[in-house]
């Protein structure tokens, strides 16, 4: 079961400066840095708030480290915005089935290491009207090395 919007993911074609933005204009502050080689972006996480089944709510700031990266290719046809909305679970492979089932397209057949040791997937966009979704099942729902 879906429990949350465990974030929204932001392309930028500059970290550093997305960053100071969000951080002069509405105070939020880094929580969580890292690059992700495989998905080929460096990533900033601003924790917005807390929520009530113990997870967070984020902004992922995402810059493309490599122009054929996924997000590189999103940046260089729609240029800056939103990418994705994720929504936390605490059973990403169960969602991500009953979703299947239901005949939306999962991109992953499993789900990978996503931000802060996360497991994820993403959903087809067309299949969701327009919107590339992502599910996440958080490191601390299943050991805590926060």
């Amino acid at each position: 079961m879906l429990t949350r919007i465990d974030h929204i993911g932001i392309a930028c074609f500059d970290l550093d400066k997305t960053v100071e933005f969000y951080r002069a204009t509405y105070g939020f502050e880094v929580f969580h840095t890292e690059v992700n080689e495989e998905q080929g972006v460096r990533e900033a996480m601003l924790k917005i708030n807390e929520t009530s089944d113990g997870g967070a709510s984020y902004l992922q700031l995402l810059e493309p480290t490599r122009e054929d990266s996924a997000v590189g290719k999103w940046l260089a046809k729609n240029g800056e915005g939103v990418h994705h909305i994720a929504f936390g679970t605490a059973d990403v492979d169960g969602d991500a089935d009953d979703i299947r089932q239901k005949g939306v397209r999962v991109l992953y057949d499993q789900p990978r290491t996503g931000s802060m040791g996360s497991r994820i997937t993403f959903l087809h966009p067309k299949d969701c009207h327009g919107v590339l979704t992502e599910l996440v099942t958080a490191a601390e729902a299943t050991a805590d090395d926060h």
